[in-house]
Parts: structure tokens; sequence; C-alpha cells
């Protein structure tokens, strides 16, 4: 009962820490070299960490009153702690809009990368399988067919936009009526995955494993409304505070490592790494505490979150960002995003990630070696061609 008491208050702990590290590099530091990065980005992902566990017992307690299955619930938190992410991605869209456009896109490619590394410590069967939960299978692999085919689509269409015009400047840009439309449409899919993820799976569907039963409780067990509330709101500021800190970390980071000479394409990936920190450490929590369905809607979420709920934010963000003055335009009214190599291949490259994510969760509900092989080995091979050639 001790070791369950000091394990539940560390978060409470890291968080005074990550805040007081935050505090005392932003207030007291009027310029930051290494040291003062790299305790800022300690402290950044720390009030990260504490962030997760206030939003993973959120909706733990959410899910037990509505008795919702674990890996529901588990994407409802991934939603939340998309919250960092977005914090971040404001900051570099506005200092630099077309990097962080870049950025975004290449956080697809590395959470695909981290949903290929994280099957390879799931538990598995004596024949080498890990067993998917039935949601994942059934509602998220729509999602990897849907994003192959946007990124596809999207990709093709801004190479033909490049090729097509005239002395390779007229329309070859994306404009915010574009981002508008790209942004509402592709929140519009996440709408309807959120909604027919609560209406057919919250419930009980033939389990895979005894996480996806809902939990049984009895009302003087159940966590208030109140206390649920608190957690959340507790959650959502502290992810504000250590998304904004880990995003200066990483600007400060990319600008070092841009005077060092390293490509662009590079620091992008550095920044796509640690905006997707939160969903990270949010799948490190739960499967150190064996939750492996909650990891698993985090690592799919990473994935899948990215394309229909972070990218048409983004989009409309810097649609929004443009048309107030906030970012310049490309000399060309309402021209937000230039089509060039670093754009299109970004958006292109999605297309062979999100079919190799299909292939190998979708056949049989199951990852084995081989899948777990191939995924990691095709992601790696695409962030390196993004990184080497992009």
């Amino acid at each position: 009962m001790a070791e369950q008491t000091q394990h539940s208050k560390m978060w409470l702990w890291l968080l005074i820490i990550g805040l007081i590290l935050v505090a005392v590099i932003t207030f007291l530091f009027e310029t930051h070299g290494w040291l003062a990065a790299i305790l800022l980005g300690i402290g950044g992902l720390l009030v990260v960490f504490a962030s997760s566990e206030m939003m993973i017992m959120a909706v733990e307690g959410f899910a037990k009153r509505k008795k919702m299955n674990s890996f529901v619930a588990g994407t409802l938190a991934g939603l939340a702690s998309n919250i960092p992410e977005l914090v971040m991605l404001a900051f570099v869209l506005i200092a630099t809009p077309r990097i962080g456009f870049i950025v975004t896109v290449l956080t697809v490619h590395v959470g695909a990368a981290a949903f290929g590394l994280y099957s390879g410590v799931l538990p598995r069967d004596i024949e080498g399988n890990a067993h998917l939960p039935l949601p994942l299978v059934k509602l998220s692999t729509d999602l990897y067919a849907a994003a192959a085919g946007v990124f596809f689509s999207l990709g093709v269409i801004m190479m033909l936009m490049k090729a097509f015009s005239d002395e390779g400047v007229t329309n070859a840009f994306l404009s915010t009526r574009d981002l508008y439309v790209f942004g509402v449409i592709l929140l519009a899919i996440q709408a309807v995955a959120i909604s027919q993820l609560i209406k057919r799976f919250s419930g009980k569907h033939s389990p895979e494993s005894a996480e996806d039963v809902p939990m049984e409780s009895h009302n003087d067990s159940l966590m208030p409304i109140a206390t649920i509330a608190a957690f959340s709101l507790a959650g959502l500021a502290a992810s504000v505070v250590g998304g904004h800190s880990v995003g200066e970390f990483a600007g400060i980071l990319v600008e070092k490592l841009e005077a060092a000479g390293y490509s662009e394409m590079f620091g992008a990936v550095i920044l796509s790494i640690f905006s997707a920190a939160g969903a990270f450490v949010m799948i490190g929590t739960a499967h150190s505490k064996k939750k492996y369905n909650i990891a698993l809607a985090n690592a799919s979420g990473a994935v899948t979150q990215v394309p229909f709920l972070v990218l048409p934010i983004a989009m409309i963000m810097l649609a929004v960002f443009t048309q107030t003055g906030l970012i310049p335009n490309l000399g060309v009214a309402n021209a937000v995003i230039p089509i060039d190599i670093h754009t299109t291949s970004t958006i292109i490259l999605g297309f062979p990630s999100m079919l190799i994510l299909w292939k190998a969760v979708q056949d049989d509900g199951k990852v084995n070696w081989l899948e777990t092989s191939s995924m990691v080995a095709i992601f790696a091979l695409v962030i390196y061609l993004l990184v080497a050639h992009g």
C-alpha cells in the first residue's frame, strides 16, 4: 500500500520539479545556452509527464463511471495529449510557417515509427503474435487507409500543381482557401471516427483481453465528477506549459543543429519528435503500468490523430494567422504554403507508411515479428529519405 501511495504521488513531485526548472530558466536566464536549453527541455518533459499522469487518472475515472473499456478511454486521453503538440506547433507556425507545416506532417512518420517499435515490446503468444484490441483492428485500420488516400491524392495534386504552374511559380502554393477546405474535411473524418468509436466499442465486444471488459464498480468506489474535472483541467494546463517549454527547447536545438551544418529536414524531424512528446510519454506511462490497451490506443492515436486532428488544425491556424497578418503571405494574396520538394515529399511519403500499417493490422488483428520488422524498416527508410534527400 505504501509503495502504491508513493507511486501515485510521484507525478506531483515531477510536476513541482518541472515547473521550478521551467520558471527558473524562463525568468532568470535572458539568453539560452546549451545548459539552459537542456534544463528547459527536461523541465518541460517532466511537466508533460505529470500532465499525462493526470490525464490518465481523469480518463480512467470517467471510463469507470461510463463503463468504457480501456482502449476507448485511452483514445480519449490521447486526444487530450495532443494539446502540448498543438501549443508547440502554434509557436512554430507563427515563427516559420513552412517548417511548421513540414514538422506537422513529419509527426505522422515519427508516430508510425513509434507504433512499429512499440509493437515489438507487446506481450506475444507462443506463435510470436501480439494480439490487438478489436477497436484498433476494426476502426483504426479504416483511418490508416483513409490517411493513405489523403496523403497520396494530396501529394499527387501538389506535384501536378508544381509541374504545370507557369514558370514554376504561379499556383505553386496552398492558399488560405485550400487550407480551410482541407482542414474542415479532415476534421469531419476525425469527428465521425470518435463518434463511431464511442458508439460501437465503448462497451463489451468479445474482448481480446481482460482490459477490454468495462469495469463494474459500486458507486462508492467511483471517482467524483469534480475530481475528474480537476484532474482534466490541471492536466490540460500543465500540458500547455510543458508543451511550450519543450517547443522552446526544440527550437533552440534546431538552431544549433542548423548552425552546425545539419540539413533543414533533420531539424524538422527533431522538432516533430519533441512535438509528439506528450503521446510518447503517455504510451510509456501506460505500458509501465501494464495497461497495454491504453498504450496501444495512444500509439495508434499518435498516427491517426495527426492527419485527422493535428494537421487540419494546423492548416486552419496557418490560414487564420495569414489572414490576420501574424505571418506574411508568399508575395501573392492568400498564398501560405509553397509547393516544393520538402513540403511535397513529406506529404506523399505518408502513403507507404499508412499502407504498411493498414496491411499489418487489418489482415488478422495480430502483429507478428515479420510485420513488426517490416514496419520499422519502412518507417526508418522513409525518415532517412526525407532527412537525406528531402
